[in-house]
């Protein structure tokens, strides 16, 4: 080795196992800083990740490094054990796991310097402006939105208001620039705002605060409450109690659709900078987010599951909210569990870590049970609330309109007329799930998936929720020329025009995915509900986690029976917790509230567990299914996935990998598969699949770390990909 320079080791964003070995001139660059190297014939951004004394390659073929990036590591000790443990933990590439944790800008080779983020306050002026603005409406919403404090822009746009409004408010003298860096620099020195705004705690949230404060272990906390039973207020007095000692919490959420509301609870507490970090951000807001956390100038940061990788200078305390969402599970390329990594991040920084939930998943109350997690419990609703009541109403027999049997129709009316809102939940977007030929049975399929296409009448398109594919309605029937084609089923845009005909004095409103696409679309709606703009509320998933609408009497779940009976052994669980989610919005204030649940199967056990006994007697019950069937948490999964745009070239591959797995012989490992998903092709690709399932953790990671290496010595098709999922939370 020339004595000019020296070794460093290298992580690459590619999708290799393996380190790279590089020449750097000395000083060499720190461990944890970005370098750019070159990798074939293009330059890449790597990050340094140790100074080896020799390397397996000789001097005449070790390139050096192009430029240094970093004069410190972007990452602190902790931090950067966290990322090599995960990278370890789900077999990950440790180049692609370490630029994940990456802003995309800084994965671009951009310096790590941030740029003052710009905020609008209001003028004395500005405060009075709403009733002057009545022919504005954009504007109306920036002074409503500004009036419980600065904000910065990027978060106004994100709820509908963009530069133009805000430059044309300038002018009117109603809102300035706002200089939020002194705010940045000394939060810790007055971060209480409304002290007033602290509700009552009752008994049993007295009792969880104190538990959690004076815990002498860092075990994690779970906190099962039932919705409504005033978990946040919970957050709210730990978070003070953080700040106070001038140290920084993370909140992780589920969805980004949960943060406004939260943001503007968090903001009429503490006088603090509160920020958000999500994808609907641009790369410049989220670089500068991260360096402000990371420099100690946010005190909290709300974030969906990628914010577990943010540096902050002082972390205190990590909250999970809703724990139980798979959507903290990463689906794509790095498929880490946010939920997971934040207990490991907890535990290594020493801090305490809170995973909120009214329906724990069953890996986390089994690890109360079993008292890994200390446990707390809310059975009461908070301030005057009730438990809204239960009912199951049989639609066998029913003749239903849009999915509405008659009696559900009759209990809308008669809260309708008592002034109160009435909300709808079904999980289907569109206007029909199928559209076919009433004269031969031909169906609208996809091509590139073995699905049905959806009818969206409104735009009059057919639409694959799998893969994206749209196209137009066809005019006749491509098999018989029939213009006989007619919808089936039932989708939330057929039931809010059903309902617009039925209760033509009452105002719809629908709230999915297909409605809420342009920024600020769904908080203009939630706020148009909490005024009580609309009376009539039909939603998915969207409208059920979360959202307070104390005007909200009545909920009807309109058709679920479909989970009842899937192939996949979480199913029962997911349904359980979307039961309860969705039944918690109704009677969250002094109005007393219903939920009626239809079905064709109302003898089901599950239905009639969850109704007459509720989420934390199924959960247990489930449980003892769960071990007597040797299903997690009582054993460990993962699995290999495949697919290729041949069904040949997915097989072979399989058949090879199935035989290498099973080739161990391991009386404590089983291999199921190679298995053909129900959906065998998905975006023009067929997929296979090969569960593993072991009693031990730890023996599970041994045989993946032996099977990742044989199995990329198999000889594949240029288009077959693989992957391997641990902890998966959807095999199929």
């Amino acid at each position: 080795m020339s004595i000019s320079s020296g070794l460093i080791q290298v992580a690459l964003p590619v999708p290799l196992y393996r380190l790279f070995d590089y020449r750097a001139s000395f000083p060499l660059p720190a461990i944890g800083c970005r370098v750019k190297v070159p990798f074939g014939p293009q330059l890449l951004v790597g990050v340094v990740t140790a100074h080896p004394e020799t390397s397996d390659l000789p001097e005449s073929k070790l390139k050096p490094i192009t430029e240094i990036l970093d004069q410190t590591p972007l990452f602190d000790k902790t931090l950067w054990h966290l990322l090599r443990w995960a990278a370890d933990y789900y077999l990950h590439p440790e180049g692609e796991v370490l630029h994940h944790a990456l802003p995309i800008l800084l994965r671009q080779g951009e310096a790590a310097l941030s740029k003052p983020i710009p905020y609008w306050c209001l003028t004395e002026d500005g405060e009075s402006a709403e009733s002057l603005l009545k022919r504005a409406p954009k504007q109306q919403l920036a002074i409503r939105l500004l009036a419980d404090g600065p904000l910065p822009a990027a978060e106004l746009r994100e709820q509908g208001v963009d530069s133009p409004v805000l430059k044309n408010l300038e002018q009117k003298g109603f809102i300035l620039p706002y200089d939020i860096r002194a705010q940045l620099q000394n939060w810790h020195e007055q971060f209480l705002l409304h002290e007033d705004d602290a509700h009552y705690l009752n008994e049993e949230q007295a009792a969880a605060l104190s538990t959690i404060k004076f815990a002498e272990n860092a075990r994690p906390f779970l906190l099962e409450g039932v919705t409504g039973s005033g978990k946040t207020e919970i957050y709210l007095q730990l978070i003070q109690d953080v700040l106070s000692k001038g140290r920084q919490v993370l909140l992780l959420v589920p969805e980004i659709g949960l943060t406004p509301q939260l943001l503007r609870r968090f903001r009429r507490r503490f006088h603090a900078p509160i920020l958000t970090l999500h994808s609907a951000m641009n790369d410049r807001e989220r670089l500068d987010t991260w360096l402000a956390c990371k420099n100690g100038e946010a005190a909290v940061l709300i974030g969906t599951r990628s914010a577990v990788f943010t540096p902050f200078k002082s972390l205190g305390l990590i909250i999970v909210d809703e724990e139980h969402d798979t959507s903290l599970k990463q689906q794509e390329g790095f498929r880490y569990h946010g939920r997971d990594l934040a207990i490991m991040r907890a535990r290594q920084e020493q801090i305490p870590i809170i995973l909120g939930s009214a329906t724990p998943s069953f890996e986390s109350l089994h690890n109360a049970l079993t008292g890994r997690f200390h446990h707390l419990t809310l059975k009461k609703r908070a301030g005057n609330a009730q438990t809204a009541s239960q009912h199951v109403l049989d639609v066998k027999h029913v003749p239903l309109n849009a999915g509405i049997s008659p009696q559900l129709l009759q209990l809308m009316e008669q809260e309708l007329r008592n002034g109160n809102q009435v909300m709808l939940f079904l999980n289907r977007r569109g206007y029909a799930p199928a559209l076919l030929c009433h004269d031969c049975g031909w169906v609208a399929s996809c091509p590139h998936c073995d699905a049905y296409y959806t009818w969206h009448q409104s735009d009059n398109r057919l639409h694959c929720h799998h893969c994206d594919h749209i196209r137009a309605v066809p005019h006749t029937c491509p098999e018989c020329h029939s213009h006989q084609l007619v919808s089936a089923g039932v989708g939330t845009e057929q039931l809010g025009a059903f309902l617009q005909q039925h209760f033509p004095a009452y105002k719809t409103i629908r709230i999915d995915r297909d409605n809420t696409r342009r920024k600020g679309e769904l908080e203009q709606h939630l706020s148009a509900i909490r005024q009580n703009e609309y009376q009539i509320l039909i939603g998915t998933q969207m409208l059920a986690k979360g959202h307070h609408f104390p005007d909200v009497t009545l909920v009807g779940i309109l058709d679920v029976d479909a989970a009842l009976y899937s192939t996949d052994f979480r199913a029962t669980e997911r349904l359980a917790q979307l039961y309860v989610q969705v039944a918690g919005r109704a009677g969250r204030a002094s109005k007393p509230g219903r939920v009626i649940l239809q079905t064709h199967h109302p003898e089901n056990a599950l239905l009639q567990d969850l109704v007459n006994n509720g989420y934390h007697h199924f959960a247990r019950t489930s449980l003892q299914e769960r071990k007597a069937l040797s299903l997690p948490p009582y054993s460990y999964q993962a699995v290999l996935k495949a697919d290729a745009i041949h069904r040949d070239f997915v097989s072979q591959f399989m058949e090879q990998a199935a035989t290498i797995c099973s080739g161990y012989g391991a009386p404590d490992l089983s291999v199921i598969g190679p298995i053909t998903p129900l959906m065998e092709k998905r975006a023009g690709r067929f997929r296979m699949i090969i569960l593993l399932q072991c009693n031990s953790r730890k023996h599970l990671q041994h045989y993946l770390h032996q099977l990742i290496p044989a199995i990329n010595q198999i000889t594949t098709h240029h288009s077959l990909r693989w992957h391997l999922d641990v902890d998966p939370v959807d095999i199929m």
